[in-house]
């Protein structure tokens, strides 16, 4: 048995599985300014409370995975990521911080809720940064990354970035509009069609 494709293909479906599952997550996050009011604002992250922090654990399957089974793929491609690494996982904490202390506060609940919205940003944007990437191809010399700090920043991967940000706000306005009273769900049917014709 081929142990080497068999981890290939875990690590793929950890990382498929984390796209769908914790892209509408952040989907959530990216649409909270086309709510109209914090109550709106209330029910988007109630749809989500139920399985938000579970959808976290397949990044770190795949993260683990390329560690334990690929040290030599893991040892190349984090210091070529570690920028945007850096910043998307500031962001899931920023979005963790918020999502609990959002519920606790009166006065400055939309601080929290502008947090939401930025973390989530910056993780969906960094996450399609990091795959741009890497479909542009690293700098590898003698078993190691020979690029440099800003290599990871180009057009094209701004352009993976943004996408993600897009697709990512695609699915959150489909959770939206499996989740929401009626009327709310009839406005976010309308955000998904602008959304996917991004």
């Amino acid at each position: 048995m081929d142990y080497a494709l068999i981890w290939y293909g875990l690590i793929g479906f950890a990382v498929l599985i984390y796209v769908v599952l914790d892209g509408f997550d952040l989907g959530i996050g990216i649409l909270f300014p086309k709510a109209t009011n914090e109550a709106e604002r209330d029910l988007m992250m109630n749809s989500i409370a139920p399985v938000w922090g579970g959808n976290e654990t397949w990044l770190v399957l795949g993260g683990g995975g390329l560690f334990a089974v690929f040290p030599l793929a893991y040892s190349i491609v984090m210091p070529a990521l570690y920028a945007p690494l850096i910043i998307m996982l500031l962001g899931l904490v920023l979005r963790g911080v918020s999502f609990e202390y959002r519920f606790r506060t009166k006065r400055g609940k939309f601080v929290w809720s502008i947090a939401f919205f930025a973390g989530s940003i910056a993780a969906a944007a960094t996450q399609g940064i990091m795959l741009g990437a890497m479909l542009q191809g690293i700098e590898v010399d003698a078993r190691s990354y020979a690029g440099g700090w800003f290599d990871w920043f180009t057009p094209f991967t701004l352009f993976c970035g943004f996408a993600t940000i897009c697709a990512f706000a695609l699915l959150g306005a489909c959770w939206l509009v499996l989740k929401l009273p009626q009327e709310l769900a009839d406005r976010y049917y309308d955000v998904a069609k602008h959304w996917g014709a991004l």
